[in-house]
């Protein structure tokens, strides 16, 4: 059962995922429209400014469940180190609880906000403002599987607990790439061939 969850969940973060990134084309799309007919032609698009934000919206909230699954959102090293190792799991499920709290509150004033501006419409385009509020109930949903497949998959031990730590500084990532390269200073440091 838990398998069935956890493939469920990466199909729907997939699908988070995929719409994020076709809202971030068409945000950078009509924002590129914009510029064009504003500075270019002369005569300004009156609906790719809203259609961009609208855009961008979307490709926040849908991106957020990726995030969430990665445990991007509230990894605050500081205190993974602070805690003791027995204790990391009580944190995490801390953190879940209180993810989870704020992702209903999102989904509950998400669908009165988005109800509520239905009857309005986009300015520049005869679309209901609702269509972009939309995205704060679905993405919450989106994001709160992904919490809940998560902390599953830490307690079951199919994944560790705890934030990924294992990316590497960008200083630490440049060391290395600066002593594999052949004929680099740190090559020669560690007797290596000289240029």
């Amino acid at each position: 059962m838990v398998d069935l969850f956890l493939r469920f969940e990466r199909q729907l973060t997939r699908l988070a995922m995929v719409v994020a990134v076709v809202m971030l084309v068409i945000s950078v799309s009509f924002s590129f429209y914009q510029v064009l007919t504003r500075f270019i032609f002369n005569a300004p698009s009156t609906w790719s400014e809203v259609a961009a934000r609208t855009a961008m919206i979307w490709c926040v909230f849908m991106a957020a469940a990726a995030t969430f699954r990665g445990g991007y959102m509230m990894a605050v090293e500081a205190i993974y180190k602070a805690v003791p190792q027995r204790l990391v799991l009580v944190l995490e499920v801390a953190i879940v609880l209180c993810c989870l709290l704020v992702l209903a509150v999102l989904i509950h004033f998400g669908l009165l906000m988005a109800l509520r501006v239905s009857n309005q419409t986009m300015s520049g385009m005869n679309i209901s403002m609702a269509y972009a509020y939309a995205a704060i109930p679905i993405g919450a949903g989106f994001a709160m599987v992904a919490v809940l497949a998560r902390i599953l998959a830490q307690l079951t031990g199919r994944e560790p607990v705890g934030p990924d730590l294992g990316d590497a500084s960008p200083e630490v990532e440049m060391r290395d790439l600066r002593q594999t390269m052949p004929g680099s200073a740190g090559d020669a440091d560690q007797g290596g061939p000289r240029p």
